[in-house]
């Protein structure tokens, strides 16, 4: 019996919704009952620090009672108050050391940003807990981004360091990044487009990963 844990897993980035906090927690409760996600990305997008406070509290607890971690972006204050899991860091690598020197073991630091193999390696050295390829708002056609796609495949034969590569707005997509030996596939339009329809995708997305993704080695 094969199981997420050694196939690539699902990465969900929240979308930009205008609902009130307890709407929008309720919206990824509902989303999150499709199956398998191993972590969730909150972006602030336009929100004050107190909006995106209250909105951080209201969701990351729904996130982890689904079995995920929740990962605030660029706000450790946030993070730290609504008590997320993580932090992903989307700024250059003299933040991203800061962060990993401030919060590391405490919390998970991921990041994104590099845009090529040297970038990639300078912000590896410095030690995140996971690399990022692609922008979280990079969902702009329905096939994963050839490029994202082959610095995935790099890092991943070479580097421990896991690795998330940002899908497309197609489903499918998520496929493409398995098979890029990426540990984790992020997709955002691809479920949240209809957000009414997201538990489905999730689960429509676990079914091809469960039937199609490479397997990880022992």
């Amino acid at each position: 019996m094969t199981g997420p844990e050694n196939r690539c897993r699902l990465v969900l980035i929240l979308p930009d919704l205008p609902d009130g906090p307890a709407d929008y927690a309720r919206m990824v409760a509902d989303a999150l009952r499709g199956g398998d996600v191993a972590s969730v990305i909150v972006p602030q997008y336009g929100l004050n620090d107190h909006d995106f406070q209250a909105r951080a509290e209201e969701v990351v607890p729904v996130i982890q009672q689904a079995g995920a971690a929740a990962l605030v972006v660029d706000n450790s204050r946030v993070a730290g108050r609504a008590r997320a899991d993580g932090l992903h860091v989307t700024g250059k690598a003299d933040v991203l050391a800061e962060m990993v020197e401030k919060f590391t073991p405490k919390l998970i630091v991921g990041v994104s940003g590099p845009m090529d193999r040297h970038q990639a390696l300078e912000v590896g050295e410095i030690g995140p807990d996971y690399i990022f390829f692609g922008k979280l708002d990079g969902d702009i056609k329905p096939e994963a981004h050839s490029k994202n796609l082959a610095l995935g495949e790099w890092w991943s034969a070479m580097i421990e360091i896991p690795c998330i590569v940002m899908g497309g707005t197609d489903v499918q997509s998520a496929l493409a990044v398995a098979e890029s030996g990426a540990e984790f596939a992020a997709l955002s339009r691809a479920i949240f487009a209809e957000p009414a329809r997201a538990a489905s995708l999730i689960a429509e997305v676990n079914a091809l990963l469960d039937e199609k993704a490479p397997r990880f080695a022992d």
